[in-house]
């Protein structure tokens, strides 16, 4: 398993226990995001980050997933699922290198390892939509490896910060 799955998987730990206890959020990472990287400081900065992006985006996070889960209250659904699609927002908001493609994917087993039978197809349906309202706002700020894309024809096209397409550059 790759440390930054294994960070996904203790700041989703924390984010639970955070959102269950009530509990100060400089406590849950003292107590639970950052104890198990010690001497890995890069872990323990990107845990720490993640965590708080992830508490940061809670309200809009729940509003995105609001609009695209019609007939259900948003208290209604697994707090994991829900904290997992949080967790994916803050990742595609506040995460510029990280590719939307690895953020759905570790999402998705995030789902699977966490929740319900049912949550890796619902996460993963609500990450795409949310992804591409993300997309045609203007939101999602991406840059770097992982963001050139195959056309239909064949041809590479590049992602442009904004999340329109623009000619590859070679």
């Amino acid at each position: 398993m790759s440390k930054r799955r294994q960070v996904r998987e203790r700041v989703l730990q924390g984010l639970y226990a955070q959102e269950v206890s009530g509990d100060d959020a400089e406590f849950v990472l003292d107590n639970i995001v950052r104890t198990p990287f010690g001497d890995d400081a890069a872990a323990a900065r990107f845990a720490e980050k993640l965590f708080l992006r992830g508490l940061d985006v809670r309200e809009e996070a729940d509003a995105l997933l609001a609009v695209h889960v019609r007939n259900w209250e948003i208290k209604r659904l697994a707090l994991t699922d829900r904290l997992v699609v949080r967790l994916a927002v803050a990742e595609f908001l506040h995460f510029p290198d990280i590719p939307p493609k690895v953020t759905i994917n570790e999402a998705l087993e995030l789902a699977k390892a966490f929740s319900t039978e049912k949550s890796g197809g619902f996460v993963n349906g609500v990450l795409d939509a949310i992804l591409g309202d993300l997309r045609d706002s203007g939101r999602l700020k991406k840059a770097g490896r992982g963001l050139v894309e195959m056309t239909p024809n064949g041809g590479r096209r590049k992602r442009s910060s904004a999340g329109g397409e623009s000619p590859a550059s070679d």
